[in-house]
């Protein structure tokens, strides 16, 4: 049985379908879901992610509760990780006034030592504008690459790396049309993110990745 939900990871929902955990099915979230349009599959063996989308994204979420209380998240992100390798694995933290003080240490261990994309949401209404928003796009692509076809899912983008310090809407925008991926932000030297955001940012936004990088080692 302990093989069988990794399976699942393989299962694509159709074009505007949601694959939900059942024990999501009487949440705000996916009321919310439902009330935008989305038909929601559910699944009461998913038990290494809570939802699978049609662009083969799949993603975790990391309540505040799981923070504050120490949940074991990390032993399931873990799991997460390694069972979601052919899916664009996803993972949505609830960023709140409690969970505030965590946070750091939640983005480094998923971004950085774990190399997954978090985006962080104040709660379950804002994470259901997310899903439904890759839903809806009904893109084939990867919601994470760059595209000018994929206009929809930039905000997506655009939140994660203004999760860098420093780096605002604008900033993010300008880095966005020259590093299409988290990947080739952070390994970017400074002199490649000179002309694009100018020598201090520059140099904040490398010593950012670098410093977090070294410390996962």
């Amino acid at each position: 049985m302990e093989n069988k939900p990794a399976a699942l990871l393989n299962a694509v929902p159709p074009y505007g379908h949601v694959i939900a955990s059942e024990k999501w099915r009487e949440t705000t979230l996916i009321h919310n879901l439902k009330g935008g349009g989305v038909k929601i599959l559910f699944e009461s063996e998913l038990s290494l992610t809570d939802f699978h989308l049609p662009n083969k994204s799949c993603i975790l979420y990391v309540s505040e509760c799981d923070i504050v209380a120490g949940n074991n998240y990390k032993r399931k992100l873990v799991r997460y990780r390694n069972a979601s390798s052919s899916f664009q694995g996803l993972v949505l933290v609830e960023r709140t006034r409690l969970s505030e003080q965590f946070f750091s240490a939640v983005q480094k261990f998923v971004v950085f030592d774990l190399g997954l994309t978090l985006l962080p949401v104040s709660g379950q209404t804002e994470a259901s504008q997310l899903i439904a928003q890759i839903v809806h796009s009904g893109s084939r692509e990867n919601p994470f690459r760059r595209s000018s076809s994929s206009q929809l899912l930039d905000p997506l983008v655009l939140a994660v790396v203004q999760q860098v310090p420093g780096v605002g809407r604008i900033k993010a925008l300008a880095l966005l049309q020259n590093f299409s991926s988290l990947q080739q932000l952070s390994s970017a030297t400074i002199s490649e993110l000179e002309p694009v955001v100018g020598p201090a940012a520059a140099r904040h936004i490398h010593s950012f990745f670098h410093k977090h990088a070294a410390a996962g080692t």
